[in-house]
């Protein structure tokens, strides 16, 4: 899994993105773990994604993904003012967009991702400042089961 999830610090991801990678992971488990004989009928068959995760002890795709941006996050949100890192996240362009539905910002799913641990209406930055506590955050959200 190393090779798929390499550069997955600066990924943004959508709904469907991640759907595809869950898939992709339920494809390669069930490839390494085989199929399954069935007791009662002695029919081989292939294992259900509950089977699959409850064999497969180590978090998901996705839980890795965004325990990994969130640590990144967390180095961006410490470092000086001055350092051009920082000034990306922070600033906000100047002129137009282009029409239609705006795009998924890499900062827009740091804050999807703190919604779905209901730390939303928390300031990320300034918990961020804080290593110990952003430090358990990352890995409250390494090991929440996606399902």
């Amino acid at each position: 899994m190393t090779v798929v999830l390499y550069g997955c610090k600066t990924w943004s991801l959508t709904l469907r993105k991640e759907l595809r990678l869950k898939v992709f992971e339920n494809r390669v488990s069930r490839r390494i773990f085989g199929p399954k004989r069935d007791e009662v009928t002695r029919d081989w068959r292939k294992l259900h994604n509950e089977e699959l995760n409850d064999l497969y002890s180590s978090p998901s795709i996705v839980c890795m993904i965004k325990s990994k941006r969130l640590r990144r996050t967390g180095r961006v949100a410490r470092i000086a003012a001055r350092r051009d890192v920082y000034r990306i996240l922070m600033g906000k362009p100047e002129g137009r967009r282009s029409l239609g539905r705006p795009r998924h910002r890499w900062e827009d799913n740091i804050k999807m991702d703190l919604q779905e641990m209901v730390c939303g209406s928390i300031d990320w930055i300034d918990l961020a400042e804080v290593r110990d506590r952003w430090r358990a955050l990352v890995k409250v959200v390494m090991n929440l089961r996606v399902p």
